[in-house]
């Protein structure tokens, strides 16, 4: 989205008269991304969908408090961040796995849903990403399949680029050793 026109739509957003409207175009123009990152890390389609109306929600009723300094697609990113990682921490909370393999269970919610239809080879990738910790993850997520930047991630996530770039070296060396030991 081109500066004047985010400049433009978040003043629709602070108008009570075209606030709707506008937020429904931020909900369109956003959902994909935004459900598509929440999906990586949640791998449940269910849990990915709820997650993304739970940061929709959470942004509209926090639209007031949107002051502007970042790109409103770095704020709903981290709402999205902020959301998802809370589940996942609320889910190995009542998660009762093998201790010696926590991404078990979400090992299984890749296998049994419905909506993945990856080969093989994408299914053993998943597994490798499964292994990250959420925040190493998340960064090697927004790197590897969003290809964002490291400097528009560094203001995403409020982590130096260096840590980024360190966060992203080892999440793809984790991989890469998960994968040599299956293939």
């Amino acid at each position: 989205m081109k500066a004047n026109d985010e400049a433009t739509l978040i003043e629709q957003l602070r108008c009570p008269a075209t606030q709707n409207r506008a937020f429904e175009q931020v909900v369109r123009q956003y959902s994909e991304q935004l459900y598509w990152q929440i999906r990586r890390m949640v791998i449940s389609h269910e849990d990915a969908n709820d997650l993304l109306q739970n940061t929709f929600i959470k942004a509209w009723s926090n639209m007031d408090s949107f002051r502007g300094e970042a790109r409103l697609s770095t704020w709903l990113y981290r709402i999205a961040l902020n959301e998802t990682l809370t589940f996942l921490a609320h889910e190995r909370n009542i998660q009762t796995v093998d201790i010696d393999s926590p991404e078990g269970a979400m090992a299984d919610k890749l296998e049994g849903d419905e909506w993945f239809d990856g080969n093989d080879a994408q299914k053993l990738l998943q597994e490798a990403i499964l292994t990250l910790p959420d925040k190493q993850r998340m960064v090697f997520n927004l790197k590897y399949f969003e290809e964002m930047k490291y400097d528009d991630m560094s203001k995403l996530l409020d982590t130096s680029v260096g840590a980024l770039k360190a966060s992203y070296h080892l999440a793809v060396t984790k991989i890469s050793n998960f994968l040599k030991d299956y293939l």
